[in-house]
């Protein structure tokens, strides 16, 4: 069990980062990222010892999360995989003030974000950087914006402060 507390906690981060580093190189977002994180939650809360009810609670969360990102991908205003992806984050974070946090700070980096690449995208692109696929495809105005950066970095500042990583490095 020892190992597994660690391994929990730093599975979770490293997923956050994965997403994150995914959406910037591919814009996208796998499923098997969310799906991962879907499956790893009841190993983490019953490890946290997180009861029933609280258990519940994180799923409503999470749950509620994807209707509100379905409702957001189906307007155009996030990808899929944002969706999803802010679903799975919201299962771990659960119905606390944290959530509120994390939605602020992924929606200031999100806009800043936008921001960024808006006014980058008005020059155009260096010989040597346009040969980069990625690069040139984050360049590109058709594309869209690499959300799962901020969803994945804001919960990465708030994950110290969850329930379930205070339970788990106690």
């Amino acid at each position: 069990m020892s190992v597994l507390i660690p391994a929990l906690s730093l599975s979770y981060a490293a997923l956050l980062v994965v997403a994150a580093v995914s959406d910037l190189m591919t814009m996208k977002i796998p499923n098997w990222i969310s799906l991962l994180m879907l499956a790893l939650f009841p190993v983490a809360a019953f490890t946290a010892g997180l009861d029933l009810s609280a258990i519940g609670f994180h799923l409503l969360v999470g749950f509620a999360a994807l209707v509100v990102g379905f409702g957001l991908f189906a307007v155009g205003i996030i990808g899929g995989g944002d969706a999803k992806f802010a679903a799975a984050v919201a299962l771990w974070l659960g119905p606390s003030i944290v959530l509120l946090e994390w939605l602020i700070y992924a929606t200031l980096g999100g806009a800043v974000l936008t921001l960024l690449l808006l006014s980058v995208r008005r020059f155009p692109l260096p010989l040597v950087l346009a040969n980069q696929g990625w690069i040139a495809r984050l360049h590109d105005q058709r594309t869209g914006v690499p959300y799962g950066i901020a969803l994945g970095a804001a919960a990465l500042l708030v994950y110290p402060v969850t329930e379930i990583f205070k339970r788990l490095a106690a």
